[in-house]
C-alpha cells in the first residue's frame, strides 16, 4: 500500500526556520513535491526533488529560502525552510509521481498525496 507521510509541521516566527519531513512507503517514486494551501486559496506548487536527488525545482516564491532534499535508503524527502514569512502559513502536502518532470509543478500531474502538516508563521 502506497502513503505518504509528513511531519515537523508547527508554529515559528518570521525569520525562523522548520524543517518537514516525508516518509513514503509501498513504492519509491520517480519524483516527489511539497505543494502548500492556504486558507481560501488554491494548492500550489513549492519544490520538487527527482528520486536520486540530483534535479531539484523550486517556486521563485521560496527560491534560495527553502531547500529540498532526499535520503534515498529511508525513501524520505525533507524540506528545509530558512528565513520564514507569514505568508509561508499554509497546510503543507508531500506528493509523488512516477517520473520527475520539472513541469509538473501542477497538483494534477499528481495522484500520491499525505495528508498534510500545518505550518504556521506569526510576524
Amino acid at each position: 500500500q502506497v502513503q505518504l507521510v509528513e511531519s515537523g509541521g508547527g508554529l515559528v516566527r518570521a525569520g525562523g526556520s522548520l524543517t518537514l519531513s516525508c516518509t513514503a512507503s509501498g513504492r519509491t517514486f520517480g519524483g516527489y513535491s511539497w505543494f502548500r494551501q492556504a486558507p481560501g486559496k488554491e494548492r500550489e506548487f513549492v519544490s520538487a526533488i527527482s528520486w536520486n536527488g540530483v534535479s531539484t525545482n523550486y517556486a521563485d516564491s521560496v527560491r534560495g529560502r527553502f531547500a529540498i532534499a532526499r535520503d534515498m535508503a529511508k525513501n524520505m524527502v525533507f524540506l528545509q525552510m530558512d528565513s520564514l514569512k507569514p505568508e509561508d502559513t499554509a497546510v503543507y502536502y508531500c506528493a509523488a509521481s512516477t517520473f520527475y518532470d520539472p513541469t509538473y509543478v501542477y497538483t494534477s500531474a499528481y495522484n500520491n498525496w499525505g495528508q498534510g502538516t500545518q505550518v504556521t508563521v506569526s510576524s
